[in-house]
């Protein structure tokens, strides 16, 4: 779709499943699994819904989903279901190859936002999956990757940077910066302390990504807090202070691991937040 002079698309990934509990922090079981029924492991439906920007010369991939690099017992672990390679939806979603792509953006390098900056060749070795892109991250993201807290450690995977910081594509940027004109990415605390959301700004609209701030539609409740937050008041204090905005402002919202409407607007209904499918806009 056009945003302003941009174009916008929305490229899934793969499907995966989560922990509902640890999704859903202290929220009851039995409130979540309305919406989002657990299965027999009590793992919850999810996917992961990459931005794709084209900006004049630029062709840019906001995020990259789980990758293809897991062995068989970590694909069951997680319930990974994949259609076919990150690099096969980009081109069957936007018409460009994986060599065409010119930028790439991370928020986190958490393994289900930049698991796919990288895959295996021929050989089994783990390269760039956008050998021509320059790959963007915030230079806080990249340290605290390198030394993780003790509660996300396991959620980060050294094959999704080193490579591209070995062979120069990797690029470290300011807390917040402009990737091009009107598309900017902001650190907000609350997941992380390092976390970044995407917005974007063109023809008097604004788009913005949420990231793991609000990772999915039932999640635009203010309490509805990930187990996996590292500060989870700050998250609280985030999402009270831009999910408002959004509804006053009439932005168009993504949320990143929804599985079935990942592109929303937020609408006040008697006090409170509720979502509508773009499509139903």
């Amino acid at each position: 779709m056009l945003f302003g002079d941009y174009r916008v698309e929305i490229v899934p990934d793969a499907e995966f499943r989560l922990d509902g509990g640890a999704m859903f922090g202290v929220v009851p079981r039995a409130l979540w699994s309305q919406s989002h029924p657990p299965d027999e492991h009590n793992r919850i439906r999810m996917n992961m819904n990459c931005l794709f920007v084209e900006a004049g010369g630029e062709r840019i991939v906001v995020e990259t989903g789980i990758g293809d690099k897991w062995s068989a017992k970590h694909e069951a672990m997680y319930g990974i279901t994949r259609q076919r390679p990150l690099a096969d939806s980009v081109k069957a979603v936007t018409g460009y190859g994986a060599e065409e792509i010119t930028i790439v953006v991370n928020t986190h390098l958490h393994f289900d936002h930049a698991g796919g900056n990288t895959t295996r060749d021929a050989a089994g070795n783990v390269v760039s999956t956008f050998p021509n892109a320059r790959y963007f991250v915030s230079r806080d993201e990249y340290a605290h990757a390198e030394s993780p807290h003790e509660r996300d450690r396991a959620s980060y995977l050294a094959e999704n940077w080193r490579p591209l910081a070995e062979s120069g594509q990797l690029e470290l940027k300011d807390a917040d910066y402009e990737v091009v004109p009107g598309l900017r990415m902001e650190t907000v605390a609350g997941h992380s302390r390092t976390m970044q959301c995407a917005r974007l700004e063109r023809g008097g609209r604004t788009l913005f990504g949420f990231a793991d701030l609000v990772p999915m539609r039932a999640h635009v409740a203010p309490a509805w807090i990930m187990g996996y937050d590292l500060y989870p008041v700050e998250t609280l204090e985030a999402k009270r202070r831009l999910l408002p905005q959004a509804a006053r402002e009439n932005w168009l919202c993504l949320f990143y691991h929804d599985p079935e409407a990942p592109l929303c607007r937020v609408v006040e209904v008697e006090g409170k937040l509720k979502t509508i499918p773009y499509e139903q806009v």
